[in-house]
C-alpha cells in the first residue's frame, strides 16, 4: 500500500496559465501547494507529501504499471499528427503461444486480448448451437457465474420471497425462477475457471489504460520526467478500479441486511451460502484483481520498489480474506471490508494524480477529503468491524458452530481467531499508514525535512542520468 499526500506536480508538470493560487491559504500550505511557490517542486517537502501517501495508501497502486525504462533516456515524438511513445520498454508480442509460455501477456496488451476475445467469441458461437446454450456451454464458466442454486432451495432458506415469485409472471412477466428476486448462487469450483478468465482481463485493462490512455494523457499535459510520469499513469489505473471497485461494492452492500455497518446482521443469519449473482460476481471479481496483482509482484513482470516485501505482507493478507471468506461463507463481512478498502482509495489515487498534474488550487482540498474519508472507512469502520468479530462472534446460531462444509457451517470455535487476525493485521497496517501521513505532513507544514524513504532519491538519479547523456 502506498499513499502519497500531496503536490508534487514538479519537474515536468507543465504550469498552466491563469491558475490562481487561493490566498486564503496560510503561507505554508501555499509553498507546500505551489509548484511555483518559495520552495521549488524538488524541494524535500514538497516532494515528501506528494510521496507519503506513496508509503501509506493501497500496495496495488504502488506496483509500477509500467515497467520501469532501462537504459536510454526516454523519447516522445511526432509522427503523422500522433504521438509515438518510446519509454525503452519492449511491449511487442512474441507470438501469443510464447507469450502464454512466458505469462508475457501479463505486459502485452495485445497477447491477453486475443486470450480474451477469441475464449469470449467461442463462447457467445456455441450459444446459437442447438445443445450448448446455456449451462450446456462449455466456456460458460469462464466468463459467467455458475451454480445456480434451485428456487426451493433459494425460497426454504429464505421464505419471505414465496411471495415475489409467485407474483413474478403477473408483474414482472417472468417466470417464478427468473424473478431477479429470487435468483442465488453457491460456490463451487467452476469459479476457479472464472477467476482464471479474469486475470487476463484485468491484465488486458490494467496495460491497455495505461499504456494508451494515462500515459498519452501525461505527455500531453507535459509531465516529462520519467519517474513522475510512472506515478501518475499509476494513479490512473488506481482510479479506474478503485472507484468502479468502490461503487459496485456500495451497490452490493445495500441489498444486504448489514447495510452502512449494520454489523450484527454479519452474524445473524449465517451461514450466507447463497448469494445474489451481484455479490458473486463482485467477490470474485475482486479475487481475480488480487490474484493478477500478485503474480505481477511473484513473477517480477515489473521492477520491484523498495517496498517489495511490505507489498507480498499485504497481498497476503488480502487475498487471505478473500478466500477465507468466500470459503467459510463470510461474503457479507467481506463486503463491508472491500468498501471500508476502496472507497477511500479511490480519493487517495485522485490526490495524488492532481498532484502529479500540479494542479495546487485543488490539490489540497481533494486531500482534505481524503483524510476524512480514509479516517472514517479505513481506521473508525475498520476498528468496528474487529470489535464486531471479537464481540459479536457468538450472535452466530449455535447449531452452526460445528466443523460441517457440507451443511455450510464452519465457525468452529478457533475460527473466530482465524477472522480476526489478518483484519487485525490490515488494522494496524492502517494505523501505521495514518501516523505516517500525519507525522509527514505536519513537517512539511512545519517547513521541516519530509522525504519518503521508499523514493529516496529516485527523481534526482533520472535527472542526473540524463545530464550525464548529455555530456558525452
Amino acid at each position: 500500500m502506498s499513499n502519497s499526500v500531496s503536490a508534487d506536480g514538479g519537474a515536468g508538470a507543465t504550469a498552466r496559465p491563469g491558475h490562481a493560487r487561493g490566498s486564503s491559504l496560510s503561507d505554508g500550505i501555499n509553498n507546500i501547494t505551489s509548484p511555483s511557490g518559495p520552495r521549488g517542486p524538488e524541494d524535500p517537502a514538497v516532494a515528501g507529501i506528494a510521496d507519503a501517501l506513496s508509503a501509506s495508501g493501497n500496495p496495488s497502486q504502488d506496483a509500477a504499471v509500467t515497467p520501469a525504462a532501462k537504459g536510454k533516456a526516454k523519447s516522445q515524438s511526432k509522427k503523422k499528427g500522433k504521438m509515438v511513445i518510446d519509454d525503452g520498454v519492449d511491449r511487442s508480442s512474441k507470438g501469443l503461444l510464447r507469450d502464454l509460455i512466458t505469462f508475457r501477456w501479463m505486459t502485452v496488451p495485445a497477447s491477453s486480448f486475443k486470450i480474451a476475445f477469441t475464449l469470449a467469441a467461442v463462447y457467445l458461437t456455441l450459444e446459437f448451437v442447438p445443445g450448448f446454450s446455456g449451462t450446456n456451454n462449455p466456456l460458460a464458466p469462464l466468463v459467467r457465474i455458475s451454480h445456480r442454486v434451485p428456487l426451493t432451495s433459494v425460497l426454504a432458506a429464505e421464505p419471505s420471497l414465496i411471495g415475489e415469485a409467485l407474483t413474478a409472471p403477473i408483474h414482472s412477466g417472468v417466470s417464478p425462477t427468473e424473478a431477479p428476486s429470487t435468483i442465488r448462487y453457491q460456490k463451487g469450483y467452476q469459479d476457479l475457471a472464472f477467476v482464471a478468465y479474469y486475470i487476463v482481463v484485468f491484465s488486458f485493462i490494467r496495460q491497455a489504460s495505461t499504456q494508451y490512455l494515462f500515459r498519452p494523457f501525461a505527455l500531453w499535459w507535459g509531465i516529462r520526467n520519467e519517474r513522475k510520469l510512472e506515478r501518475f499513469v499509476e494513479q490512473g489505473y488506481a482510479m479506474l478500479y478503485w472507484g468502479t471497485a468502490g461503487a459496485l461494492g456500495l451497490y452490493v452492500m445495500s441489498f444486504q441486511e448489514s447495510w452502512w455497518y449494520n454489523l450484527e446482521h454479519l452474524w445473524l443469519k449465517y451461514p450466507h451460502w447463497q448469494m445474489r449473482p451481484e455479490l458473486k460476481a463482485y467477490y470474485l471479481l475482486q479475487l481475480s484483481y488480487w490474484l493478477q496483482q500478485a503474480l505481477v509482484m511473484i513473477l517480477r513482470l515489473e521492477a520491484p520498489r523498495k517496498d517489495y516485501y511490505e507489498l507480498i505482507v499485504h497481498h497476503l493478507v488480502t487475498l487471505w480474506l478473500i478466500f477465507w471468506s468466500y470459503l467459510i461463507n463470510l461474503t457479507m463481512i467481506g463486503t463491508t471490508v472491500f468498501v471500508a478498502m476502496d472507497v477511500p482509495d479511490t480519493f487517495l489515487a485522485l490526490s495524488k494524480a492532481l498532484s502529479y498534474m500540479g494542479i495546487e488550487a485543488i490539490t489540497m482540498p481533494v486531500f482534505a477529503i481524503f483524510m476524512v474519508v480514509w479516517t472514517y472507512f479505513r481506521i473508525y469502520e475498520s476498528a468496528r468491524t474487529l470489535w464486531s468479530v471479537w464481540f459479536q462472534f457468538d450472535l452466530i446460531p449455535e447449531h452452526t458452530k460445528e466443523w460441517n462444509p457440507p451443511q455450510g457451517w464452519w465457525m468452529v470455535w478457533w475460527m473466530k481467531y482465524q477472522v480476526f487476525a489478518p483484519l487485525f493485521i490490515l488494522l494496524c497496517l492502517n494505523l501505521f499508514w495514518y501516523f505516517l501521513m500525519w507525522r509527514i505532513m505536519i513537517r512539511a507544514l512545519a517547513g521541516g525535512p519530509a522525504e519518503d524513504e521508499r523514493e529516496e532519491g529516485e527523481y534526482e538519479e533520472e535527472e542526473a542520468e540524463k545530464e550525464k547523456a548529455k555530456s558525452k
